[in-house]
């Protein structure tokens, strides 16, 4: 079998050897950029028509060549020349070996150094689009159960301790907001990256008379680099898609940290479905929470790619050099991750209980009233450095004497704490009460959930 010639192979003597020609494949996995490399071929060949620097005969056969050869791949059809380095070559290949001499016009004036800098920018396009309407359905889902809970109460923590009472629903619309703002970095990285770097070239444009916007305007993108050198070697955008993809991650797992703990037996605040949940191999009682212990421990491979993408990017000269090839694999791995725990997290938000009989009965353990009685304490013209002093004095009180509850000292003992209490303060000493009579915006209240679920269950409906 005769071996393909590379398409550079005349400027060198000899053959490469084949260490190297594997060592420098990436067909392996940038075949996956093959619909946009088409789209972007099929931009570039109109344009080069429109410009007669080919004529509409030859634009019509690549375009057909192409057309067909993105049909074969799709249909899992398209053999794989795995001599050709990557998915640019292998394409313009098979366009020569399907329409003869057109197809070997169809690089004329341009490069791989600004046709990969389009692919992937067509393809992240795409993904962040998507990553966004997981994003949402994420949303919803946790939208939909904070409906169901809330006027039910729970803890809420501050370094793991039990801190203030907290409207369930509150608690779930907590990473509602953290998931609007993954959703809106997405959307500044998109607008960042929409620039058509096609028409670049190697590194210094071309003499030819290119028309780049017509090719920008057809690939939908905003407008057109103004920088030759830079548009070549940016990648810019690609550490910024992977660090979106990162703080995803972190919401992600800090969601998957607060539900593993929430579903051991020492808590037992929630029940997730027997579907998203495994066994012991050893213990038949146990009921392992893997999918989310697989979450926490895939966002490493996100914050991995993100610190390989940015030592990519640290020492290169300027401007194209092919260190640049690896960034495909960490951009996609960042994709990849991302949108699969984002598809698993809808899915077990959708499928989880709250004990809320539960949790209501431990309501009363961790002294989750004390600040609400600094701030009664406030009220009544006490410094809230003082009010804050004469609470923990009586929390420490309550623990002395094997109280777990400052309901539970007598209207005597707090007045001789401070003789401004009275007997209204047993109002205040009520953690589901306290959560009632929240009045700031935004807190955890259950007034204030309510307010927030209709704010979400609104913007959801058009985002």
């Amino acid at each position: 079998m005769k071996k393909t010639e590379k398409n550079w192979e005349k400027r060198l003597s000899g053959q490469s050897d084949d260490l190297a020609v594997d060592f420098v494949e990436s067909l392996s996995y940038d075949r996956r950029l093959y619909k946009y490399d088409i789209v972007g071929s099929i931009a570039h060949a109109r344009m080069l028509a429109t410009q007669k620097l080919i004529t509409k005969e030859e634009f019509e056969r690549i375009q057909s060549g192409l057309i067909e050869i993105s049909d074969q791949i799709a249909a899992g059809k398209f053999v794989f020349d795995n001599t050709q380095e990557d998915i640019h070559m292998a394409i313009e290949s098979a366009l020569i070996q399907k329409i003869g001499d057109a197809g070997k016009k169809l690089h004329t004036g341009r490069s791989r150094n600004d046709q990969v800098a389009t692919d992937i920018r067509l393809w992240m396009r795409d993904e962040i689009e998507l990553l966004q309407t997981r994003i949402t359905l994420l949303q919803k889902a946790f939208v939909k159960q904070a409906e169901k809970y809330a006027e039910a109460i729970m803890p809420a923590y501050t370094h793991l301790q039990r801190a203030q009472p907290v409207s369930i629903a509150a608690y779930l619309l907590s990473f509602v907001e953290q998931s609007a703002r993954d959703f809106s970095r997405l959307a500044d990285c998109c607008k960042r990256l929409n620039i058509s770097p096609l028409g670049s070239g190697a590194v210094a444009g071309s003499t030819l008379p290119l028309d780049r916007a017509q090719t920008a305007q057809n690939l939908g993108f905003a407008e057109v680099s103004r920088n030759s050198i830079d548009a070549v070697a940016d990648r810019d955008f690609c550490a910024e898609f992977i660090f979106c993809g990162a703080l995803v991650m972190a919401h992600l797992s800090k969601l998957a940290e607060d539900w593993i703990i929430y579903m051991s037996g020492e808590f037992s605040f929630i029940r997730i479905d027997d579907a998203y949940c495994t066994s012991s191999s050893m213990m038949p009682q146990k009921r392992n929470p893997d999918m989310l212990e697989l979450m926490r421990g895939k966002t490493g491979s996100v914050y991995g790619a993100l610190v390989a993408m940015l030592t990519i990017l640290k020492a290169q000269p300027s401007t194209y050099n092919r260190d640049l090839q690896e960034d495909k694999l960490h951009v996609f791995t960042a994709a990849d991750v991302a949108d699969q725990c984002l598809q698993m997290a809808e899915a077990i938000v959708s499928h989880t209980a709250f004990n809320t009989d539960k949790i209501a009965a431990s309501l009363d353990k961790g002294f989750l009233d004390a600040t609400a009685m600094a701030e009664y304490l406030v009220k009544k013209g006490i410094p809230f450095r003082q009010a804050h002093g004469i609470v923990g004095s009586l929390v420490a009180q309550c623990e002395k004497e094997g109280k777990e509850k400052l309901a539970d000292l007598t209207l005597e003992q707090f007045f001789a704490a401070c003789d401004k209490i009275d007997k209204d303060v047993y109002e205040t000493l009520n953690p589901k009460g306290v959560c009632a009579t929240y009045k700031t915006d935004g807190s955890g209240g259950i007034e204030s959930a309510k307010s927030q679920i209709a704010y979400w269950q609104e913007r959801l409906k058009t985002q």
